[in-house]
């Protein structure tokens, strides 16, 4: 697959607590410039084991203005959150554990990804390539050290 990356910019968090709080501006940026468009907004988070993501995820929610406890849905694959915002509905997703992208197709993926009232945050993208949709954002966590990440942030469409 190849990519056209358009804005690349990385973001170094010192710790979890930072991680969070980027993750919930970026959030409240969708919210406020109204970021939405004829399908889902699609947001993929890509990195190793230990890269963030989930804290990511975290945080986002708690930016999108969600109340309880987020944790990823690696058992679940899916997990919903009702939204008041922009957007109805909070889709976390996660990959982890899938051996094919078509393992997501029986779960209604087709109708998550094209309903424009859907804002969707996916675990491990990188696992379901070949059935993401064209437009999407993706944020790529690496892992420094103990404490220290670095989130790359490109919006990607594929060619």
């Amino acid at each position: 697959m190849k990519k056209r990356e358009i804005g690349v910019r990385e973001i170094v968090t010192k710790n979890a607590r930072e991680t969070k709080k980027v993750a919930a501006l970026l959030a409240e940026e969708i919210l406020k410039k109204k970021l939405s468009g004829s399908h889902a907004l699609v947001i993929g988070l890509v990195g190793e084991l230990g890269s963030g993501k989930t804290t990511f995820a975290q945080g986002f929610a708690k930016g999108l203005g969600i109340k309880e406890s987020v944790l990823s849905p690696t058992f679940v694959l899916i997990k919903h959150y009702a939204l008041k915002k922009l957007f109805k509905t909070f889709i976390h997703v996660d990959c982890y554990r899938l051996d094919d992208p078509k393992e997501l197709v029986p779960l209604g993926w087709h109708d998550l990804v094209t309903n424009p009232e859907n804002l969707i945050l996916i675990e491990w993208a990188d696992r379901v390539t070949s059935i993401l949709p064209s437009r999407l954002v993706t944020l790529f966590f690496r892992y420094l050290d103990e404490t220290t990440r670095i989130i790359a942030i490109a919006e990607a469409k594929k060619a």
